[in-house]
């Protein structure tokens, strides 16, 4: 049996998205992001809104998104992610409009930005992405680093006292009038990606269908952060960051 027979339509179990280039990719092997690109990919293209859907890219590791996704997108000065889909939504409401942002961008120098959008209850989704570090510029504490977590400009770990305490930006989220729907999930396992794919799923449609801000955090690794192995870095995520981190819904409006 040749390829091309195996190959048909009626025999097809998976594959690549089609809004997912084909480029190389410049991530860490075992990150996050490419998988997580691969669920955004898959949903806007289930929903048909290929060519009505724009992404902002952020600051950080995942600053060249539109290499990847085939849509349109922008990239937005540190942290102002937010600030720029606010904009973008209101000129063009029947766009799908999500920010991509680290927890640097989003919860250090974009922590005003993304509280006032969340609150003012903006149509658009943003998509956190928590690996309690910075990744890509050498491994500095982030404001999600976790206590006695050690990086790159605290080598003794966390300490309150100096440092203060990690910032859980989904929690806060969640206590804002203008959230609609704040989850928290993680992609280290088929369940868990199939319940992120579900959650980003539901607040596109949340944001399309006008109910409000929707914040869809992603519990991360860093392996290279870490100075872990990419299974290292996945035993010590749901060791260290899930207990501090957990997984599930804080709000959804819409039940």
């Amino acid at each position: 049996m040749t390829k091309e027979e195996i190959m048909k339509p009626e025999n097809l179990v998976y594959q690549k998205p089609r809004l997912l280039n084909d480029n190389p990719m410049h991530y860490c092997p075992g990150c996050s992001h490419g998988v997580v690109h691969k669920l955004i990919a898959e949903v806007i293209e289930e929903m048909g809104m290929a060519d009505k859907t724009v992404g902002i890219s952020p600051v950080g590791c995942a600053v060249f998104m539109y290499n990847y996704l085939d849509i349109d997108c922008q990239e937005a000065a540190h942290g102002r992610a937010p600030a720029l889909a606010s904009a973008i939504k209101r000129l063009w409401p029947d766009r799908l409009v999500f920010t991509y942002q680290g927890d640097g961008d989003l919860a250090c120098i974009g922590t005003a930005e993304t509280i006032h959008a969340l609150n003012r209850g903006e149509n658009i989704t943003i998509i956190f992405i928590n690996n309690a570090i910075y990744g890509m510029t050498g491994g500095q504490m982030a404001p999600t680093t976790l206590l006695g977590m050690k990086t790159a400009t605290c080598p003794y770990g966390r300490i309150p006292e100096i440092h203060g305490y990690p910032l859980k930006m989904t929690e806060i989220a969640a206590t804002l009038e203008g959230t609609c729907y704040v989850t928290r999930q993680s992609v280290h396992t088929v369940a868990a990606i199939r319940k992120a794919k579900k959650a980003i799923r539901k607040a596109f449609e949340n944001s399309m269908q006008g109910k409000g801000s929707n914040l869809v955090e992603i519990v991360s690794t860093c392996n290279s952060g870490w100075k872990m192995t990419p299974d290292a870095a996945n035993k010590w995520m749901e060791a260290n960051m899930f207990p501090f981190y957990p997984l599930g819904d804080l709000k959804d409006t819409t039940l």
